[in-house]
């Protein structure tokens, strides 16, 4: 794959941005050419939060147009369905499977979908959707917080970087008293992907 066009979304306190950054930092490392961009909507408070990140030989812009995202990384699921007109035909969903209601939904003015209406608004783009519990697996390891690099190690598998060049990011970038629990949540990310990929073939 020569390049990526990635959407990274979530809501305030996952950890999104850090998790972007930690892409971009691995991808330049690798020799790729890296732009980003970060979207914040009410973060501190839960609400949308929306990295555009591409790596290539060469990149001009960080925005991403609609219908040609090739992964969309999505640590909750409303926001997986929000965003999901961005990826192209054949692209691939990787959604953390877990809730956090906005405040529209929390006030009564909207209501949550149904899992089948997320599934379906990724399946009108693409059939390679991949549902991973992130938030339990991160429960799993004693701290939530580490969610974000478990999606990494999700999506590490189908990006073209060595396994050894995200530890080597995600290790700058952690604090030396965390970095061991969020180094075993990158692997168990990885093994994560790799057996929900096996359930689905």
């Amino acid at each position: 794959m020569e390049k990526i066009d990635l959407l990274v979304t979530g809501v305030g306190g996952q950890g999104v941005v850090l998790a972007s950054d930690i892409i971009g930092e691995t991808a330049v490392a690798a020799g790729f050419d890296v732009k980003k961009t970060d979207t914040l909507g009410m973060a501190q408070r839960g609400g949308s939060v929306l990295s555009h990140v591409r790596l290539a030989p060469k990149v001009w812009s960080p925005l991403i147009k609609d219908g040609s995202v090739d992964l969309l990384l999505a640590f909750e699921k409303l926001e997986a369905a929000r965003w999901s007109h961005f990826l192209r035909p054949g692209g691939i969903a990787i959604v953390n499977n877990y809730e956090q209601p906005p405040l529209s939904v929390s006030l009564g003015q909207e209501k949550y979908p149904a899992d089948d209406e997320i599934t379906a608004a990724l399946k009108r783009q693409t059939d390679q959707v991949y549902f991973v519990d992130g938030t339990g697996r991160a429960k799993e390891l004693g701290n939530v917080r580490t969610l974000n690099i478990f999606m990494l190690g999700c999506f590490s598998v189908f990006a073209p970087l060595e396994a050894e060049t995200w530890k080597e990011s995600i290790a700058r970038r952690i604090p030396e008293n965390i970095r061991e629990i969020n180094l075993t949540a990158f692997e168990m990310g990885r093994k994560e992907i790799e057996s929900v990929r096996i359930g689905k073939s």
